[in-house]
């Protein structure tokens, strides 16, 4: 069996990457929110973090590879969508760098027309993604709803909700709606949280 990640934000980010074209399929702010999601999503599979009043709180004490505990803790009770949004990018930088030290990829830092600085990311064993791609389609595709590994479910919800199209092209999307939606609610608020982000932003570019 292939090794995978551990951490769920990891997992989603190789699952972001384009095998046939070898190269991110994501990036940005999107990137940055579904790995922000994976984030809240792990801690509040692990019971890390709990919810009151439709708010992530803290659970139970534990590791915190990214902070968002700690942020949550030390502010007033806020939305999923707040936490979701905050620091996607710095999120984005910190799971890459944690798959660089941990051998997973390579990134190469180039400048595009010579001005503008770039990343390119190639992932070192292909068999990982696939391995990741296996799990998500089992999951939708697969066993009863109950009996599906939580990262596998979460991998599809955080997938389905911010557009991963390396994970579900739009035609599964379509297809498996339902199945997505039972995923989805076995995994928490912050998948859902994602897609009203995401909605948001759309509305105020449309709006100018």
């Amino acid at each position: 069996m292939v090794e995978v990640p551990e951490s769920l934000p990891a997992r989603m980010y190789l699952l972001a990457y384009d095998l046939r074209r070898q190269r991110m399929s994501s990036g940005g702010a999107r990137l940055g929110y579904v790995l922000r999601a994976a984030a809240l999503t792990e801690l509040y599979l692990d019971g890390r973090l709990g919810e009151e009043r439709r708010r992530p709180v803290p659970g139970t004490p534990g590791d915190d590879p990214y902070g968002v505990l700690a942020q949550i803790a030390a502010s007033r009770p806020r939305s999923w969508q707040h936490w979701v949004r905050k620091d996607a990018r710095a999120v984005e930088a910190a799971v890459r760098d944690e798959l660089v030290r941990g051998g997973w990829i390579r990134v190469h830092s180039r400048r595009a027309l010579g001005v503008f600085p770039r990343r390119e990311v190639a992932v070192k064993d292909p068999r990982v993604v696939k391995s990741l791609w296996g799990g998500a389609s089992s999951a939708l595709r697969g066993r009863p709803v109950a009996h599906v590994n939580s990262y596998d479910a979460a991998a599809v919800a955080l997938a389905a909700a911010g557009g991963l199209t390396t994970v579900l092209p739009r035609r599964d999307r379509r297809r498996h709606r339902r199945r997505i939606a039972e995923l989805t609610a076995r995994t928490g608020p912050a998948a859902p949280a994602v897609m009203k982000v995401i909605r948001q932003k759309k509305a105020a570019a449309a709006s100018g």
